[in-house]
């Protein structure tokens, strides 16, 4: 048995395209011989650290993106919808809060990401299937209670995301973005030896598979697979 190639998946809950790598990295988790290691991290200070623009504010780009993530989301079977005033939802209430919340689920669970696997999940439903808030404590407790985590659990996180140790943790993984090369999200890193290979966007799989020596079975692999 090969030693697993450690994968880290840089992505924020405000970006649609990274809901959709997010959840193929999952289920190739087991597929792949892969050790995935989620990388919360906060997409606003990725783009001011590169000098990029969100294409949400160029018309065009924006036009293009909503049909565009409509295809998306039948293809890899993610129930992603726009929010009504996505504009509001990604630049003027933004995600540095909830992602300080993922941040915190992350650095009070030990030994696994299962916590927070399921946390971003609930976020990114929130906002990009059911157009609700992800900024106030309330919301971010009613995501944690669907992900599972008890009521004791959320108000340890609650009384952590606001911290400056989680602010500096967060702070930390957008920089090490940033010193691979980031300028937007999801972005892939496959550590193949001894040599990192960065991947930008929910569009590269088949490229990455080859880069790690894997198959590309499509986004749903199950369904691949059941097929053989």
């Amino acid at each position: 048995m090969t030693s697993k190639k450690v994968v880290e998946l840089f992505y924020d809950v405000v970006s649609p395209y990274s809901w959709l790598g997010f959840e193929v990295m999952c289920r190739y988790r087991n597929v792949w011989n892969i050790e995935l290691k989620l990388r919360p991290a906060f997409l606003g200070g990725i783009m001011q650290g590169s000098g990029n623009k969100p294409p949400g504010l160029i018309p065009n780009k924006f036009l293009y993106m909503t049909q565009d993530l409509a295809r998306l989301a039948k293809y890899f079977n993610v129930p992603l919808q726009t929010p009504s005033d996505p504009a509001e939802a990604m630049f003027k209430k933004g995600s540095l809060s909830a992602m300080r919340f993922v941040a915190a689920v992350q650095e009070r669970q030990k030994g696994g990401d299962e916590q927070v696997e399921r946390v971003s999940r609930e976020l990114w439903r929130r906002i990009w299937s059911e157009d609700k808030d992800i900024t106030e404590p309330a919301s971010l407790s009613e995501a944690a209670l669907k992900a599972g985590l008890s009521d004791s659990e959320i108000k340890e996180v609650l009384n952590m995301y606001t911290s400056q140790e989680i602010k500096d943790k967060l702070k930390s993984s957008s920089e090490e973005a940033l010193d691979y090369g980031a300028f937007g999200f999801p972005m892939i890193v496959c550590h193949v030896n001894g040599k990192p290979e960065m991947f930008f966007g929910s569009d590269r799989f088949e490229l990455m598979a080859n880069c790690i020596g894997e198959k590309w079975l499509g986004p749903q692999p199950d369904k691949s697979a059941a097929k053989l």
